[in-house]
């Protein structure tokens, strides 16, 4: 080893050596340094569900999704991940089988086991983790690179793989998944292995993009890397990171296609739509947020603002879903012929939001909870938490059916039978699609969704999301511990009680979400003179006491919701929403012989609420009457004339759009044509 090369090892390992006491406890964003955020994460462990909606997400994701997923992704049955790794090794014989992209896959079930770990401390778990983190580097190679696509193809004399030469190898994506779960691990567990692998890769990175050609600049495909290589810089304090998810972001101006897929049509300061491949574009805003973070850089802040309201008046599902079409083109219909790009799962144009070929690819949802999370912390804006939440409990938990081992690649707000169209991904829950990143991507989210109840800064602690949950943190100078106790989302009581706490002052802010019309508070029992407009967060400052209680009333009414009349799809039609939760209607709750295009919604019915425990795993269903017509019969016709038609009531129920389809196949659809 010559003195270049030990130079930069020898002050990662003093770098990793200092860190090392520090490790277990970090946030999973890991801001509390960066220099413009306005609220910071708490540490990775600091939170945790004890009960209730979330408490019986996280024991399913802990209990069911994790060891089913560690089962399907060591083994062979369907694809391979976990066992590439170990052809790499030489630990094994065999050749690379999957796609390109399965080692990213395999990283984010390593990050949700690691954000496991933060909370249960499994000696079992923890043991098999650093078993497969010892055989990931095994299978690295001496400079640090790492992709076992790659490395296992350029065993083939006839198709000998190079790295860095096909855009379509995935092979930084894969390694900003490696980032990420590696950083994770490291604060989940305080040890340096997984990080050690993850900082080789990056040193590779780094030299190998030191003076980018046109060729390499190709390579910056689905950026998982930007947030990535931020939380790499975050973990280890090495300024080059930083600098190289910079560079990253400047390299794009090197692709001479300059499709959309990839968001590279337009520079990204000139970029005012969001357009071409969702998970893709929800990425590289994230992660451009990150950078932000750090940066504070408002020529990097400003579009993605932009964009965001792009996304969020304009092309956002009322689920949040995001990335409308299977496959869209743009500039769609624009003057600027010469440079359209077909683009797969994509943003389509503004307000263009089908609904029985709605894409909204899971991965999508959760890219743009991860970039809303960022533009939390960056502004301290309940608005942000506003499109969080409504993720998490329609577009994202819809992903995953009630028992843990199927999931859904797409998500839908509208299935009939028979479909009048062929579409490629199934409309019930399988346990694996040949683009298996949903599921893993779910568990990592639904291990770490603790985490993104609280924030706090200085003199503030940020209650972003209501669930029976527990929380112990510094804040102040001095150590809090809190509960909070609710039957959220199934209705809007919450209480937070305060079990110890510091003798400085600082203040509590709720969150009053955008769509409560109102909410009280009450202090110790009695009526607090304290007030929040919707869409922003309640204060309340004093020093606190040990057994101080703090009760917030959200009403939450059922609502009709319509759409920008641009939504043309949506036209005349209704959807319903309670709190945050969105519901749908879905056939087995519909009388014999009765189908959903059938089905009106009257605009001054009543519905009553009810918990039903036996019901879906437990939710509250909406009751109430629908209207029915005529069936009309359209075989062979594409217009007929209209025939007016007496309507009659029927009992029907709503469900949260979250569980529909763990019945069995069905039709369903979440918006429904108006009845005046």
């Amino acid at each position: 080893m010559n003195l270049a090369t030990f130079q930069p090892l020898a002050v990662l390992f003093l770098a990793l050596g200092l860190l090392f006491a520090r490790g277990a406890g970090q946030p999973i964003v890991d801001d509390t340094r960066s220099p413009f955020a306005q609220a910071h994460a708490i540490g990775i462990s600091d939170a945790r569900w004890t009960g209730g909606f979330w408490g019986d997400r996280y024991e399913l994701c802990r209990g069911t999704m994790i060891p089913s997923l560690q089962r399907l992704m060591k083994g062979t049955n369907f694809t391979q991940f976990y066992v590439n790794f170990q052809i790499a090794a030489g630990l094994q014989p065999g050749h690379s089988h999957g796609a390109s992209f399965n080692d990213g896959e395999f990283y984010k079930l390593l990050e949700a086991v690691s954000a496991t770990l933060a909370v249960t401390n499994d000696p079992v778990l923890h043991q098999e983790l650093d078993a497969e983190i010892a055989v990931i580097g095994q299978a690295q190679r001496t400079n640090g690179y790492l992709d076992t696509w790659v490395q296992l193809h350029a065993r083939d004399a006839k198709n000998a793989a190079v790295p860095f030469r096909d855009r379509n190898n995935f092979e930084i994506y894969n390694l900003g998944q490696l980032f990420t779960s590696a950083v994770i691990n490291y604060r989940a567990t305080g040890q340096t292995n997984f990080l050690t692998i993850a900082c080789r890769a990056a040193d590779c990175l780094a030299t190998t993009f030191e003076n980018p050609t046109t060729a390499l600049a190709v390579n910056v495909v689905c950026p998982a890397h930007y947030m990535g290589l931020v939380e790499l810089y975050r973990a280890t304090g090495e300024p080059k990171y930083l600098a190289l998810a910079k560079k990253f972001l400047a390299m794009r101006a090197l692709d001479p296609d300059g499709g959309s897929d990839n968001q590279e049509r337009v520079a990204l300061a000139d970029q005012w739509e969001a357009e071409g491949h969702a998970v893709r574009a929800n990425y590289f805003y994230a992660g451009v947020a990150d950078v932000c973070l750090e940066t504070g850089d408002p020529a990097l802040f400003q579009p993605v603002l932009r964009l965001w309201t792009n996304v969020v008046t304009e092309k956002m599902y009322i689920t949040g879903g995001c990335g409308a079409l299977y496959d869209g083109a743009a500039p769609d219909g624009g003057k600027d012929q010469k440079n359209i790009t077909r683009v797969h799962q994509a943003y389509g144009r503004n307000f263009q939001l089908p609904n029985l070929t709605a894409h909204n690819e899971t991965c999508a949802n959760i890219g743009n909870a991860l970039w809303n999370w960022r533009m939390f912390l960056a502004t301290g804006e309940a608005r942000y938490m506003d499109v969080v939440e409504l993720e998490f409990y329609n577009s994202v938990l819809s992903g995953v059916a009630l028992d843990g081992t199927n999931f859904f690649y797409t998500n839908p707000l509208r299935v009939v039978d028979p479909m009048p169209v062929s579409l490629r991904w199934p409309r019930q829950r399988v346990p694996f699609v040949s683009s298996f990143c949903c599921p893993p991507n779910l568990v990592r989210t639904i291990a770490e969704s603790a985490n993104y109840a609280y924030a706090k800064s200085d003199s503030a602690l940020w209650v972003n999301l209501y669930g029976r949950s527990s929380l112990a943190t510094e804040i102040a100078g001095g150590k809090l511990q809190l509960t909070q106790e609710t039957d959220y989302p199934w209705n809007g009581r919450v209480r937070i009680k305060i079990a110890s706490v510091g003798p400085q002052p600082f203040a509590l802010k709720l969150r009053v979400p955008g769509w409560a019309s109102a909410a009280s508070v009450r202090l110790n029992f009695a009526p607090a003179d304290h007030s929040g407009q919707p869409g922003s967060y309640l204060e309340i400052r004093r020093c606190w006491q040990a057994g101080d209680v703090v009760d917030l009333d959200l009403p939450m009414p059922v609502r009709l919701m319509a759409a920008n009349p641009n939504v043309e799809e949506d036209n005349n039609q209704l959807a319903v929403q309670r709190g945050p939760v969105v519901y749908c209607l879905e056939s087995p709750d519909l009388p014999p012989g009765i189908k959903i295009s059938d089905v009106l919604l009257p605009a001054n019915g009543s519905w009553t609420v009810r918990y039903d425990q036996h019901l879906l795993a437990g939710v509250v269903v909406l009751q109430g009457s629908l209207l029915t017509r005529p069936r009309e019969h359209w075989a062979g016709q594409l217009y007929q004339p209209y025939e007016p038609a007496e309507l009659r009531a029927i009992p029907a129920k709503l469900i949260p759009y979250s569980v529909w389809q763990n019945r069995g196949p069905s039709e369903m659809s979440v918006w429904l044509p108006r009845a005046d």
